[in-house]
């Protein structure tokens, strides 16, 4: 079974303007113009033009002819190219469109996936990771960590079972350098094609190994940059460039981990994590979950539960140890345990919980935002005896 990842661009549009025709001499720019805008922000003019555009190709491949097709789309071009040109019918490949989070982006996945549908692919699905356009730096770096979180939770392991392929042949080029990166990562093959050719290269698998040291030397500050913390620059000087993203803020400059660095994190923090609990601020632990932890056999949750810690240590950091910055993300059910005074639990993952204490000053009964763990595991067991 193929598990086929498509970079999405605007050719599925642009090639359906007809050149020939001066009243259409301007759409190119229009669509250029806008090529980064959400649809609530088009202009009439913008929203005109791409619709007329959208239609026009879907009445092409409506024809269903293979070289019109491979015409109309680069995107088309490419998953064409996988299949010898002879598309199957009723294939149990999946298809991944991976678009823009702009107007554009999302027209023009949506033309390739009816079209991927009506040709009897069962699972053709868009996928728009948040903020990824080429607005500016920031959209995009931001867009990309959350592509990789994507990859990282969808893309299949290496296995017999799947043959991963990053189709690169559409989409915009700043997408796909990165892309083509993330692809020696994650997939068995790369595709795309050289500029004024109609052949298809292929990129098999290169062999990668990490080096770790870095990561394993500052883990702590690894695992709380994944969850959002940024740090002064200065206290991150052992740490290469390329894994941070550096940003001013109140004239100081500051980071936190980059497209790059979020990427080797995430292919390296499921052997770093599960070995013994991170020294994290705000958070101190009891024998009873020290112990809990160690027996606690499968590796997957114990790296959940390293990382749900370094999101609940971000979080009170973030907001000066307010616990009630745990109380607002939905996520973690951070809450009181009734019928037991001081203790409260959040959630780790579905029926698993921490029981905890919040310390608090002794002279003065203020919460210091530092959080006691007392037990981890199921939740009637942790809730039953916290």
């Amino acid at each position: 079974m193929r598990f086929i990842v498509s970079t999405i661009g605007t050719s599925t549009l642009t090639n359906s303007i007809d050149r020939q025709n001066p009243a259409e001499g301007t759409w190119a720019g229009i669509l250029g113009m806008s090529a980064n805008e959400k649809k609530d922000a088009l202009s009439d003019e913008s929203k005109n033009v791409m619709e007329i555009l959208a239609k026009r190709a879907q009445e092409k491949l409506n024809q269903n002819n293979v070289e019109t097709n491979r015409r109309a789309s680069a995107e088309l071009y490419g998953i064409y190219g996988i299949y010898n040109a002879s598309l199957p019918q009723n294939s149990s490949d999946q298809h991944y469109l991976i678009c823009t989070d702009t107007a554009q982006g999302q027209r023009t996945g949506e033309l390739i996936k009816d079209f991927l549908t009506k040709h009897g692919f069962s699972t053709v699905n868009i996928i728009t990771p948040a903020q990824l356009s080429t607005k500016n730096t920031k959209a995009f770096a931001d867009g990309t960590k959350e592509l990789i979180k994507w990859l990282e939770e969808h893309v299949p392991k290496r296995s017999n079972d799947y043959e991963v392929i990053f189709n690169l042949v559409g989409g915009f080029k700043s997408l796909q350098g990165y892309m083509n990166t993330f692809g020696a990562f994650y997939a068995d093959e790369v595709i795309y094609i050289f500029e004024r050719s109609t052949d298809l290269i292929r990129i098999p698998r290169l062999p990668i190994q990490i080096d770790t040291t870095v990561i394993e030397n500052h883990l702590m500050k690894f695992a709380m940059m994944a969850a959002g913390e940024m740090y002064p620059i200065e206290a991150l000087d052992e740490v290469p460039g390329t894994l941070l993203e550096p940003l001013t803020d109140n004239g100081k400059t500051v980071a936190g981990l980059s497209a790059w660095g979020t990427l080797i994190w995430n292919r390296t923090k499921s052997e770093l994590l599960i070995e013994e609990l991170l020294p994290l601020p705000r958070l101190s632990y009891m024998n009873t979950f020290i112990r809990d932890f160690e027996s606690e056999t499968d590796t997957k949750k114990r790296l959940s539960l390293q990382e749900t810690l370094a999101k609940v240590s971000y979080l009170l950091e973030k907001d000066n140890g307010d616990t009630q910055a745990l109380s607002r993300d939905g996520g973690l059910q951070f809450k009181p345990l009734q019928g037991f005074r001081n203790i409260y639990t959040f959630r780790i993952a579905r029926g698993i919980r921490v029981s905890c204490n919040i310390d608090n000053d002794i002279d003065n009964d203020i919460d210091n935002g530092t959080l006691k763990l007392r037990k981890y595991g199921l939740r009637n067991r942790v809730n039953t005896n916290p």
